[in-house]
């Protein structure tokens, strides 16, 4: 097998990363010295936009553009299953391009050859278009997401140290993707984090995994915390995305991913950092040397002569042979986040990855507002209340609210007493009470506080 993210080739791109602004990051034995996050800035793509006369009757149709995927309609390439999940809403079930244009909406960009992808605003969690979003296909590193989101509230702190093992780096796979851990050499929890993800270092990976009780360990919680965020295609095999029998996610899932890490302080840290110093082997008087790491997330980066994405704030990248090129990005323009999800795309363009990454970014911006959401990127199931495990939907979205009123089990139990019972009135109530935790509970995660992310971020 292949690696599992492209090696990185090339060098910065023209005027270096101090004139883009990219972030860096001090060597990780003094991490709280590291200087504040910014990133790049370059002008958006204009897109074309198209004139619509009548919004009430666009709104009931889905738009499938004439840049359907190609991949998807040839005979000898992969297709879609006619019937896929429903979580998030029905269209995002369907097969093909869905898209509600409202007036003045722009239409989507052109020559989009991804066989699964997703736009959806990082806050309300509206997806706004979608092709194919539930289709299960190979992640690749990007589920490396989905292992940072699960083991990095377990390995605190971050300068925590670990002496590598040589059992821990036995089983990567053949061509892995590495950042050059070493066996006996100690290495804090932040150094790890940063060759996972900046190299997309499967050493890394496989390192953070035995620190948190093994690779079998990380595989089923990885697992069961999929379940929880409602990611219901994901089978994880290997931690680290590694090609895998059976081994699969989906655009959708790989946001949901994004968007509950993303959550977290230190993941905002890692995804959105552009270049670092990494402990390395060799010692010059006494003290151990260390080399520079670039992320190989050309959106952030700006190199291989990609340009580098206005706004952008992470997330992940990957690569393999069975998974082609996988890239999951946010990022902020106008007070407005979104996030993206693009799958293999067939396009023989270079890094045609990140350039569908960034005009679906560049229509979701010019779209917001102007569309009617085709589904949303539903909440933890622990934030949600009365969820239907097989859509994603609440009970009353399904019309199965179990009474006229959508009475919750307790306000029945109460009426159940006749009224007037002290019991009746208490389970009543509690009741109440409940349905008002979890309610605001389920609106903390409808409102994501990811502006704070990139709204901090200077400008020039």
């Amino acid at each position: 097998m292949v690696p599992v993210s492209r090696p990185h080739s090339g060098g910065l791109a023209r005027g270096g990363l101090s004139r883009r602004l990219a972030r860096r990051v001090k060597p990780s034995v003094s991490p709280s010295t590291s200087s504040p996050c910014t990133f790049p800035t370059v002008p958006a793509l204009k897109k074309i936009a198209l004139t619509i006369t009548s919004a009430a009757l666009l709104s009931t149709f889905v738009v499938s553009p004439a840049s359907a995927v190609d991949k998807d309609t040839s005979d000898n390439q992969p297709k879609p299953p006619a019937r896929m999940s429903q979580v998030g809403g029905e269209l995002l079930g369907r097969t093909g391009t869905q898209v509600k244009l409202g007036a003045g909406a722009p239409v989507l960009p052109e020559k989009l050859t991804g066989r699964s992808w997703i736009v959806a605003d990082a806050e309300n969690g509206q997806v706004l278009a979608a092709h194919n979003a539930h289709w299960r296909l190979p992640p690749a590193s990007t589920l490396k997401m989905l292992f940072a989101d699960t083991v990095m509230p377990a390995l605190q702190p971050k300068t925590r140290t670990y002496t590598v093992q040589e059992e821990d780096l036995a089983d990567l796979g053949e061509g892995s993707s590495l950042v050059g851990v070493k066996e006996h050499l100690n290495y804090t929890v932040h150094d790890l984090w940063l060759g996972v993800f900046l190299r997309s270092g499967n050493d890394a990976v496989h390192v953070l995994s035995a620190m948190y009780g093994g690779v079998p360990k990380t595989v089923a919680d990885m697992q069961a915390h999929a379940e929880e965020l409602q990611a219901l295609d994901t089978t994880v095999v290997s931690p680290d995305g590694y090609d895998a029998p059976d081994q699969v996610s989906s655009a959708y899932d790989l946001t949901l991913f994004a968007r509950s890490g993303l959550q977290k302080a230190d993941f905002r840290e890692y995804c959105s950092t552009a270049e670092a110093q990494f402990p390395g082997s060799e010692k010059k008087n006494g003290k151990r040397q260390s080399f520079a790491i670039q992320n190989t997330d050309r959106l952030l980066t700006g190199a291989d002569g990609v340009d580098p994405y206005k706004g952008i704030a992470g997330v992940k990248n990957g690569y393999t042979t069975h998974a082609g090129n996988t890239f999951t990005g946010v990022a902020e323009r106008d007070g407005k986040v979104l996030l993206v999800t693009v799958m293999n795309p067939s396009s023989e363009e270079p890094h045609a990855v990140y350039k569908e990454a960034a005009d679906l970014l560049d229509w979701g911006f010019d779209a917001s507002g102007k569309v009617t959401p085709v589904g949303e990127l539903v909440p933890p199931r622990s934030a949600s209340t009365g969820t239907d495990t097989d859509t994603g939907k609440s009970p009353a979205a399904n019309g199965k609210s179990g009474g006229s009123h959508g009475s919750s089990p307790a306000t029945k139990a109460a009426g159940a007493t006749g009224g007037g019972g002290g019991i009746g009135i208490a389970l009543g109530i509690a009741g109440s009470v409940l349905v008002l935790l979890a309610g605001a509970v389920f609106l903390v995660n409808r409102r994501w506080p990811l502006p704070d992310l990139v709204r901090r971020l200077p400008r020039r």
